[in-house]
């Protein structure tokens, strides 16, 4: 799924010299990068590089510690998370974080809960359940009971349920067996050939990068490489340091 960047789009979303930090330790050091609309990016590197706290940062479930974030040519670095999810940005966290005492049909309900489009929501509903059949078979079961890839295809599907613009996604593959791994990795490019923009952080490099149009490559908090996907996937040191070769 390589192909051009931009699909002919304007960026979607512009972070400028983006900073976070965790008391004194700088853990992302005034990254710039952009996202662009229809495009699927992904952000790759080392444990500890600094991927999290950038998704964390433009969801807003932490303040930057400087730089700007522009998104539809807004900036949004001050608005509070529940506002960003009513401008159309969504975050599937590292971990899931599905409520485990809600049953999945109410946890994809939580996901809706900023529309009022009563028909669209039931539209969407139907769609989530045509995307991953196993959340309909299930629909009443508590999301604790669920194995942690049936969770992270309902952490997906919840945020698909706020229709958002940009979907951030945290390491979705992160302890699920390589079945479940391609199930996932398969919805995540099913709706992105949809049109869905989304900005990808993921520990297997291989995977990201040949499901991602472009790519960042981040280093001890900073980027140190850009480029198309298919570049680095062939660039020598991308493939020694990330690709296990």
């Amino acid at each position: 799924m390589s192909g051009n960047g931009n699909n002919g789009k304007g960026p979607l979303l512009i972070a400028e010299g983006l900073r976070v930090a965790y008391g004194g330790i700088q853990a992302v050091r005034g990254i710039t990068f952009h996202v662009d609309e229809g495009e699927t990016v992904a952000l790759i590197g080392a444990n500890g590089a600094g991927k999290t706290s950038t998704l964390r940062a433009l969801a807003r479930m932490l303040d930057p510690a400087g730089g700007s974030v522009r998104y539809q040519g807004r900036e949004i670095s001050a608005l509070p998370p529940h506002r960003l999810v009513h401008e159309g940005i969504a975050l599937v966290p590292e971990g899931r974080g599905v409520f485990p005492r809600l049953t999945i049909a109410e946890n994809l309900a939580m996901g809706a809960f900023s529309r009022s489009d009563k028909a669209g929501i039931a539209h969407d509903l139907d769609h989530v359940y045509g995307l991953f059949p196993r959340l309909r078979e299930r629909e009443k079961q508590l999301a604790g009971t669920l194995s942690g890839g049936e969770q992270q295809m309902l952490a997906i599907g919840r945020a698909l349920m706020s229709r958002p613009k940009l979907l951030l996604l945290d390491e979705p593959s992160m302890g699920l067996a390589p079945i479940m791994v391609q199930k996932i990795f398969e919805v995540i490019r099913t709706v992105a050939a949809e049109g869905m923009t989304i900005l990808l952080v993921e520990q297997n490099a291989k995977l990201a990068l040949e499901t991602a149009q472009r790519g960042y490559v981040m280093e001890s908090g900073g980027i140190t490489l850009t480029a198309e996907a298919a570049a680095l996937l062939h660039d020598p040191k991308v493939r020694e340091a990330y690709l296990g070769e």
